[in-house]
């Protein structure tokens, strides 16, 4: 690989703002880059639907026709605060400012793929199709992959070059998750004169926030209530109260037993107070599993192991877009990229990781080409 090419890229990139919504500068640059790299592709038509800032891009280089296809899926959005990126270089990482986020989430990801495509039209290295997936919206709800169609996509199995951990890190499995929005009725009354005559919808999110299980729930299930919101006044008795949870399971029996649970837990305490409560489930994303025999680890595994790092089969504890295409039937296992500290004002890239992902992309379609 050109490292120094390499890089500036990844300084190009992150001097981009696409802050998730906003895509729309990143998403034309790609679309000329890869164009211009005689890449075959289009944008897709989903920002209508979605309201973000651009389609999805699906991109890709054509090879030969008896080599199996592998694709590889980024995101070209970023979390805030992501405008006005100032990177530069620090020792062996690129660091910003301190006043925004670095973007290597998932830029850094970006850089790698186009590198690595660039090797491998450079070098003449036999490949089959590479195809290339880049969604908008992935940091607010994985938008983009969930409005993709996946149906253009020839390859059986692929990689979400998006993953925490050093690369060598495969994350093999991750949770699905459900949304939990509660909305709790009680009855409104004078706080001094007259309590009685009340119920407080506040005191019935207490009770059912007090006996559910929450935090850890065994090794694949976590719960967690991320927000609250009740009462006018203090010398009112609150009518109404809103929380919002979530669930997750890399089990999709377990989610909806500890969703169940979340809502019984609801309805048994407003039952126990005098008031009611209405409960919305919104299903997320499935759960991502690939199979350790596979093709998709072992060649991940492999192509580890051919570059020097030691590989590292996970489970992950968040969704990516790599969850959403599982859904859809495709084998996604998701890279370790060596990203630290990202989403925020300290988030920096290792050089060494930024050089190695790149190496290790190139190495995986070089041994699918030779099954």
């Amino acid at each position: 690989m050109n490292k120094e090419r390499l890089v500036n890229h990844l300084l190009e990139l992150v001097q981009i703002d696409s802050e998730s919504g906003n895509e729309r500068e990143i998403a034309d640059h790609l679309f000329n880059l890869f164009s211009e790299m005689e890449l075959i592709g289009f944008e897709d038509d989903t920002k209508n639907t979605t309201g973000y800032g651009a389609g999805n891009l699906f991109f890709v280089l054509k090879g030969e026709e008896d080599i199996e296809p592998v694709n590889f899926m980024v995101h070209m959005d970023t979390v805030a605060p992501g405008n006005g990126v100032k990177p530069s270089i620090k020792g062996n990482y690129i660091v910003t400012d301190g006043t925004t986020i670095l973007g290597s989430d998932d830029k850094a990801g970006i850089a790698a793929v186009v590198e690595a495509i660039r090797t491998i039209k450079e070098q003449n290295i036999p490949h089959g199709d590479v195809e290339v997936v880049v969604t908008v919206g992935e940091e607010t709800g994985l938008v983009g992959a969930k409005a993709f169609d996946t149906s253009v996509l020839n390859s059986k199995f692929g990689y979400a070059v998006d993953g925490t951990g050093k690369v060598g890190t495969i994350v093999n499995r991750a949770p699905s998750q459900n949304r939990i929005e509660v909305h709790i009725h009680g009855k409104p009354a004078h706080a001094g004169i007259e309590p009685e005559a009340g119920v407080s919808a506040i005191n019935i999110a207490a009770k059912a926030i007090s006996n559910m299980k929450l935090g850890r729930i065994d090794a694949e299930t976590t719960a967690n209530v991320g927000r609250i919101e009740g009462g006018k006044s203090t010398n009112i008795v609150s009518d109404y109260a809103y929380v919002l949870l979530e669930s997750r399971s890399l089990d999709e029996k377990k989610l909806a037993d500890q969703t169940a649970h979340i809502e019984a837990t609801f309805k048994q305490a407003a039952e126990e107070l005098g008031g009611k409560v209405d409960v919305f489930v919104e299903f997320m994303y499935p759960a991502l599993h690939a199979k350790e025999d596979s093709d998709v680890v072992k060649l991940a595994v492999k192509a580890s192991e051919n570059i020097g790092r030691e590989a590292n089969i996970i489970s992950l504890g968040g969704g990516s877009d790599g969850n959403v295409f599982a859904g859809q039937g495709i084998d996604i296992a998701i890279l370790g990229l060596g990203y630290e500290e990202i989403h925020t004002t300290e988030e920096r890239m290792p050089l060494e990781e930024l050089y190695k992902i790149t190496e290790m992309i190139i190495e995986i379609i070089k041994l699918q080409a030779l099954k």
